[in-house]
């Protein structure tokens, strides 16, 4: 899976079991959306963000990937640690095309 720029890269160590990347570790810092979605697909399996507009701006069903919208106050990790049980839950039955918002 892939952790938006936005998202704290240190929320990994709280997903054993998953190989976690980031933006930044993949170069590609900046890049708009509907790109960022088209490379992740060819890659990843979910993209794992907390922009919650993004599934009114993109064309979600289009794309073999899942996208998991964390939905908090703040995208600190400290405000992300409380979803994490649901986020998990989440992760282990996610479907390609689906778009998922989790919230506390």
């Amino acid at each position: 899976m892939l952790l938006d720029e936005s998202v704290p890269a240190g929320l990994r160590r709280h997903l054993p079991g998953h190989v976690v990347s980031t933006v930044g570790e993949k170069g590609w810092n900046g890049l708009k959306n509907g790109l960022l979605l088209a490379q992740a697909a060819t890659s990843f399996d979910a993209f794992i963000t907390v922009d919650k507009n993004l599934p009114y701006q993109q064309n979600l069903k289009t794309l073999p990937i899942a996208v998991v919208i964390l939905d908090t106050n703040s995208n600190e990790l400290t405000a992300l640690l409380p979803i994490i049980p649901k986020l998990t839950q989440i992760l282990s039955s996610l479907q390609p095309r689906a778009a998922v918002r989790v919230s506390a």
